[in-house]
């Protein structure tokens, strides 16, 4: 399937991008036999919040510690290239890449408790990357910014925080030191694995909600990698779904949760909770699961689970772009202006 022409291209976005992600593609095994990411295509503009989002296997975590060039020995980049704030990752030596994270790009991870050193208070591991990458700034001026960052993200008397251990604190508080440890040094991208996902609801729209009230004023870059549809409505500008290690469909979020273009797309849907549905009643659920990287079948990796699959689906579809801003890889797609552009570029293929 080819784009269509007169959009904006597929996984991105108008404004000017800080991440371009094209045709990643990473495996493991000695020779990346078994891969894990197949031909991954995305872009985040600059000050835009992008939701990764899909099932634990699908690839999203994979896919965010390629962007900091932290992928485990066993892993291989077998092509494609990763370009963030002018910055080419795949390939660049170690020397480049040690000035690029906390500087250019930093990582928020899903467990503070794990993530934070148990032995180090939480201002000092916040001033770590000032300390790191502003050499210039002296004791402090790097404190004045610790503390400008904690209040930024909502941390209540900050100046007594300082000298707080991660046991100390709350999941939520723990959280917020996290996000300021990515934020302190104004990286032009930060990537959010499941920051909330150890949180209570409240808590996790706090943190949500001051995730967005400290980037957007900067004009930050958001990668925010998510398995959970219910929490990126009010935070994300577009959504990327990946799923056996592809992605499968990317548009805004409001055209998205509307009418969504790919069946995994609408399953991901159909299966968060809603206050209309009848108490007591069962949710949604996809039948089998995630394939294993290296054991995705040929085709479209979706189509054992697939409502709608045919013999068709058995090759893999390329991405056709229906709308401004969306596009989806599939046969079968459920949109009808995704059925209608699917047809014509198989009519043109012809």
């Amino acid at each position: 399937m080819s784009v269509e022409s007169g959009t904006d291209a597929p996984g991105g976005s108008a404004a000017e991008p800080t991440l371009v992600v094209d045709g990643l593609t990473v495996g493991f095994g000695a020779s990346g036999e078994r891969r894990a990411l197949d031909g991954v295509r995305l872009t985040v503009g600059r000050g835009e919040i992008v939701a990764l989002v899909g099932e634990s296997g699908c690839g999203k975590s994979l896919t965010g510690l390629s962007i900091m060039g932290l992928l485990p020995p066993e892993a291989h980049i077998l092509g494609g290239s990763i370009e963030v704030a002018g910055t080419q990752v795949v390939d660049a030596a170690e020397r480049t890449l040690r000035s690029y994270r906390g500087d250019t790009a930093a990582m928020v991870f899903q467990d503070a408790l794990v993530a934070l050193d148990p032995l180090q208070p939480i201002g000092r591991q916040v001033d770590e990357s000032l300390r790191i990458h502003r050499r210039g700034m002296s004791r402090g001026e790097r404190r004045e910014r610790v503390l400008e960052v904690l209040r930024l993200l909502g941390v209540p008397d900050p100046e007594s925080r300082l000298s707080h251990f991660p046991h100390e604190l709350s999941g939520g508080l723990r959280q917020r030191v996290m996000i300021a440890m990515a934020l302190v040094t104004d990286p032009a991208l930060i990537i959010a694995d499941e920051p909330t996902t150890a949180l209570d609801v409240t808590i996790q729209a706090q943190i949500l909600e001051a995730l967005s009230d400290a980037t957007r004023p900067l004009g930050t870059s958001v990668l925010f990698i998510t398995p959970d549809m219910g929490v990126l409505a009010e935070l994300a500008d577009r959504v990327v779904v990946m799923y056996g290690g592809r992605v499968v469909e990317t548009g805004d979020v409001d055209g998205l949760f509307a009418s969504p273009a790919h069946p995994y797309t609408r399953a991901l849907l159909k299966s968060v909770p809603r206050p209309d549905l009848p108490t007591g009643g069962e949710l949604y659920v996809t039948p089998g699961s995630v394939p294993a990287p290296g054991e995705a079948p040929s085709g479209c990796p979706f189509h054992p689970r697939c409502e709608f699959a045919t013999d068709a689906c058995l090759t893999m579809p390329g991405e056709t772009t229906f709308a401004r801003s969306r596009a989806v890889a599939c046969w079968h797609p459920c949109d009808p202006a995704a059925r209608r552009a699917t047809a014509r570029s198989e009519a043109v293929a012809r």
